[in-house]
């Protein structure tokens, strides 16, 4: 069978699963003795080692069989969970995603493990590992290694079932053939070899109880199943095993569509009320749907609704979804230039045609950009495993709560805030939480808060990360700062506490006494800046020293068609993105001052410098006998600046182009578009102007 079309499916559903394994592991480790937590992970991790066997990938399929083993044995109360052994379980999750992820960039998928292995074999062994000194409870292997095999029943995925319902559709038999050896056989594996080379000159084995591993191994009693796609005959292949030697009984089990719906419902109706529990036998199918028909119907009826709403939701290609929208883009140029035409016109009929495009054309923009949209938990939900790795790491105690996780943004900016946010935890951990000696002698609990939070408010989404740390300290930061000439000595007596924390904003800034692999190598907040300043966003940090710090980040909701002010300088027009507009004003000259040789005027009681525009560009000012000026009030952050312009044309929304690779370094322009008359319309940086 060609895998290749099912492997996109395959990388996606992966990594959902390995994501379920990491968030359940988390509650596992706070509730330690909840076996539904159990059987959750266990039912991930198994679903996972059923797919990678079938697509082929045998390196993730056997590493993930020696964690299900482990899990089994802890939810069959053979061994304990404890913190050492959920750090091995955390390994080897880690490894299987690094191994999806080759898969992903094109290799296959194969790492060596087997240290790892050997640990986990350990852990079903009930052997002590070195961190542990109480050993847990041993646990014989053999059961767990045999006990899904039954004398005609086999546990199967939903993507084994699936490819034998397409196997049944092309004209296939499955079948279940379990094999007895007699009791005095001496050469078990021969037997088994011999076997496999009959059936494979027959058809297309599938699976196999217990695995080829253990058959190889000789890990198994007196039988073995094994699950045949074929053409030929029950009889036939019955007759054909026979001939030989030692072998007792051969069952064969035709595994028709009827079979795979009854134990589909199975599945389906228990999930809830018994997972670790499948159908091992074909003779036990009926008795089990009468067991699931006397389920309260509530269960059921909740069960139903879920199914039902899953299939409401469809994958799509992320590149699909830039495609409609670059073709959304375009056509909202053309309906700017149709309004300029019917504007133009004066055609009642024409006004009347644009306008309810207009309306049409705004809600599919709506329903466009929504499609884009992507919680940020998507972003959030590699957290919680990394805080308890560094935690354990730094030697402190420290809880993450996540709030409005269901927050949505643009697919393009939660691409890009992951690596920002992550530098801004582990400096968190690092500098913010102090160790649990220090807490306790400061009057803290020990165990330190961080609170990660999102939330929307108007046209952005705000990401606020909330520590109850040491704080900034103000004289360690000052210091440091006068040290790399970031800040004079004469100006930092005058600066706030707020000015003093942004200051570990500065490039190069850092106050780590050593350097380790959590922070203090020099590259530090400066990159979150900038990647956030680069989104259309901005970064504040509010800290009060010993009581803890908060890192608020504003980001757009989306970057590609935003609202504008359209300018004019010199005939030709700008625009100037309304998230960055304060308000507009027209001021005389007369109020405008001087401070430090930088025109200024004064906006309600706060000094705000001019920046004017055309100097920026370096156009003709044809202003000296103009008595009044217009200004835009731009704001990055704290800062305030006014752009003088020649004239305000009006608000619009518009598309956002690049410039591309040649023009990426032009000062104070961060794209163009197209307006509706054609024309192209330069979009200012005001981020890099204030700057």
């Amino acid at each position: 069978m060609d895998t290749n079309q099912y492997l996109d499916m395959f990388i996606e559903e992966s990594k959902e699963h390995l994501q379920a394994c990491n968030e359940q592991l988390l509650a596992l480790e706070n509730n330690p003795d909840d076996l539904g937590i159990v059987n959750e992970i266990f039912r991930a991790a198994h679903t996972l080692k059923g797919m990678s066997a079938t697509m082929g990938y045998e390196d993730i399929a056997d590493l993930t069989h020696k964690m299900e083993n482990v899990l089994d044995a802890i939810r069959n109360s053979k061994i304990s969970v404890t913190t050492e052994i959920l750090d091995v379980v955390f390994e080897a999750a880690d490894d299987l995603e690094l191994m999806v992820l080759d898969i992903e960039a094109g290799g296959n998928g194969k790492k060596d493990v087997s240290v790892l292995v050997d640990t986990l074999n350990r852990i079903e062994a009930g052997e002590p590992l070195d961190l542990e000194e109480n050993a847990p409870i041993a646990a014989t292997t053999e059961e767990s290694a045999t006990a899904v095999v039954t004398s005609s029943g086999i546990h199967y995925d939903d993507f084994e079932l699936t490819v034998i319902s397409q196997s049944s559709e092309q004209g296939f038999n499955a079948y279940e053939i379990t094999v007895e050896l007699r009791e005095d056989c001496l050469l078990k594996v021969a037997r088994v070899f011999m076997t496999f080379e009959i059936l494979e000159k027959s058809g297309e084995v599938i699976k196999t109880v217990p695995t080829v591993e253990k058959l190889e191994n000789e890990e198994f009693d007196q039988n073995f199943t094994i699950v045949l796609l074929t053409h030929e005959d029950a009889d036939d292949l019955k007759a054909k095993i026979m001939k030989v030697s030692e072998i007792e009984d051969v069952r064969i089990k035709h595994i028709t569509d009827e079979y795979i719906k009854k134990y589909k419902q199975i599945e389906f109706e228990q999930h809830d009320e018994q997972p670790q529990e499948k159908p091992n036998n074909a003779d036990t199918l009926p008795a089990a749907t009468e067991k699931a028909k006397a389920a309260p119907k509530e269960a059921t009826q909740v069960k139903k609704t879920n199914h039902a709403s899953s299939n409401k939701t469809i994958r799509v290609n992320i590149d699909r979804l830039d495609i409609l929208m670059n073709l959304f883009e375009e056509l909202v140029i053309d309906r700017g230039r149709l309004q300029s035409i019917a504007s133009e016109l004066h055609n009642p009929e024409l006004n009347e045609s644009v306008e309810r495009m207009t309306r049409v054309s705004g809600d599919l923009q709506n329903i466009i950009l929504n499609m884009r949209m992507v919680p940020v938990e998507t972003v959030f939900n590699r957290f919680p495993k990394m805080v308890r790795t560094l935690a354990r790491d730094l030697n402190k105690k420290i809880n993450l709560e996540i709030i409005g996780a269901e927050t949505e943004l643009d697919r393009t900016v939660i691409d890009e805030i992951g690596d920002p946010l992550v530098h801004l935890i582990r400096n968190a951990l690092d500098h913010g939480i102090e160790s649990p000696e220090e807490r306790i002698a400061k009057g803290k609990p020990e165990e330190g808060t961080v609170t990660l939070r999102a939330y929307h408010s108007g046209n952005h989404v705000f990401i606020e990360l909330e520590d109850d740390g040491a704080g900034v300290n103000r004289e360690r930061v000052l210091g440091k700062a006068i040290e790399r000439g970031i800040v004079s000595e004469e100006i930092a007596p005058t600066l706030s506490d707020r000015q003093v924390a942004e200051l570990i904003l500065a490039s190069g800034f850092s106050t780590a006494a050593a350097i380790t692999d959590v922070s203090g190598r020099g590259v530090g907040l400066d990159v979150v800046k900038s990647t956030i300043e680069s989104l259309g966003g901005h970064i504040s940090i509010d800290s009060k020293e010993g009581k803890g710090s908060l890192f608020q980040v504003q980001l757009p909701l989306t970057l590609s068609i935003i609202s504008v002010m359209l300018v004019e300088l010199d005939q030709e027009i700008y625009a100037i993105p309304l998230s960055s507009i304060i308000e507009t004003a027209i001021v005389q000259k007369s109020d405008i001052l001087n401070a430090h040789n930088q025109p200024v005027i004064d906006f309600r009681g706060t000094i705000v410098p001019l920046v004017d525009l055309k100097e920026i560009f370096e156009m003709e000012d044809r202003r000296e006998e103009e008595d009044f000026q217009s200004i835009v009030i731009v704001r990055k952050g704290e800062s305030l600046a006014g752009l003088v312009v020649d004239s305000f044309i009006g608000q619009q929304e518009i598309v956002l182009k690049s410039l591309g690779n040649y023009l990426q370094s032009v000062f104070a322009i961060s794209g163009a578009t197209i307006l509706g008359n054609g024309q192209v319309a330069l979009i200012v940086d005001c981020n890099a102007l204030i700057k």
